[in-house]
């Protein structure tokens, strides 16, 4: 007897479902994104709430809300990814499978209804700056209303098994001949892919609106209302001579000059910059999560299968990457965020390098953490208000 029921839990009934070759790597990508992700988005987080100046407003709100979901995500979601991609298919699964369903519905849905926040709230700020609607008590009623439905979409995989007779052939983690083709059991599916494409036609409008509001072509150039005044050097012709200037009027009117020059020139860097991070950020976001909306259409019209199973867990694997490339995108491109990691990291640096605390002692200076203004950046920071409000909400 003892024989029979060792036989019934041989090695041959562990067999996993994936090659090793897929879990070494996959694990390896997921591992990656599990240190990078939750090491940069709780530095961030950090950053954030040590200083009350750096969350003090709407913009700050809704991204401080976006990392504090990717740190949800890497904490939740990224773990149970990884031990169904490591533990063999049965029926002790069954459970964590439908648990890792309602942790992809939850990050799918979730991370695209705060990027759509993201992108309302910049649009908001740049199109309507004197008049925003998006104030801090409308914005705390949104946000409670994203985690609510973020929330509410992760039991949609449970009810789907309550609701099912089909209990052990509903779930995307089984073996191939355990799934079942039926839409009805794939509710939380049919909600990824509507959700996903409204929100990346909400990002097209909304940054191109505001792009628009910039004065910025499609192509990165300036439009201008008309051409600019470019001095000439020799009068035409029919030109008549100008009234002879002082010599302290001319050098007036040659830094006048430049200075307009330059102004002009820092501004087109600046919304050239708008753009560029303008088309990294959409193109970042259809990069990670469009392969996955495209699998769970074809999972839905053609049913799933081993193949698609496997090749949805790596594009889930590319999606969770957008926890590493939010931050970059964006907490560090705020300068206030910049300057705060500096002071940070000056400070560290200089305790590191202070030889003697005393009176007496000798401190050792290093230019990298001195907190010197180049010219450019001081030339910067004296642009205009409305276009650095512009520039810096991107």
């Amino acid at each position: 007897q003892s024989n029979v029921e060792m036989s019934d839990i041989s090695p041959a009934s562990w067999y996993t479902p994936y090659s090793l070759g897929f879990q070494v790597s996959l694990t390896s990508f997921l591992m990656l994104e599990l240190v990078l992700g939750f090491s940069s988005n709780l530095t961030v987080l950090v950053l954030y709430f040590s200083q009350s100046n750096l969350v003090d407003s709407v913009s700050n709100m809704v991204t401080v809300n976006l990392h504090v979901l990717d740190v949800a995500v890497c904490v939740l979601c990224l773990p149970i990814t990884l031990v169904i991609v490591l533990l063999p298919p049965g029926p002790n699964l069954a459970l964590l499978c439908c648990f890792h369903e309602a942790c992809v519905t939850f990050a799918s849905i979730s991370t695209a209804i705060n990027i759509l926040v993201i992108s309302l709230d910049r649009y908001d700020i740049s199109v309507r700056p004197a008049n925003r609607l998006l104030t801090t008590h409308r914005a705390t009623l949104l946000l409670a209303a994203v985690w609510v439905t973020s929330v509410a979409v992760f039991f949609i995989p449970f009810l789907e098994v309550q609701w099912s007779t089909w209990r052990n052939q509903t779930l995307l983690c089984v073996g191939g001949q355990d799934y079942h083709t039926g839409l009805g059991m794939h509710f939380h599916l049919i909600l990824q892919v509507p959700i996903f494409f409204t929100t990346v036609a909400v990002m097209l409008f909304t940054y191109s609106r505001i792009l628009r509001a910039l004065n910025i072509r499609i192509d990165g150039t300036k439009q201008l209302s008309h051409p600019p005044l470019i001095p000439s050097s020799s009068p035409t012709p029919t030109a008549t001579s100008p009234p002879a200037l002082s010599s302290s009027a001319s050098v007036s009117a040659i830094i006048a000059l430049r200075r307009a020059v330059r102004r002009h020139r820092d501004r087109r860097e600046r919304q050239r910059r708008v753009f560029k991070m303008s088309l990294i950020i959409i193109t970042t976001f259809l990069g990670c999560w469009a392969p996955l909306s495209v699998t769970n259409m074809l999972i839905l019209g053609i049913g799933p299968s081993e193949a698609l199973v496997s090749l949805r867990l790596w594009f889930l694997a590319l999606a969770y990457g957008t926890t590493v490339s939010h931050p970059l995108l964006y907490a560090f491109t705020r300068q206030k965020l910049r300057r705060a990691l500096r002071a940070k990291v000056k400070k560290r640096v200089v305790s590191l390098l202070q030889v003697d605390p005393s009176p007496g002692g000798t401190i050792i200076h290093n230019s990298w953490v001195e907190n010197r203004k180049s010219s450019r950046q001081v030339r910067l920071e004296a642009s205009k208000g409305t276009d650095r409000c512009l520039a810096e909400v991107l």
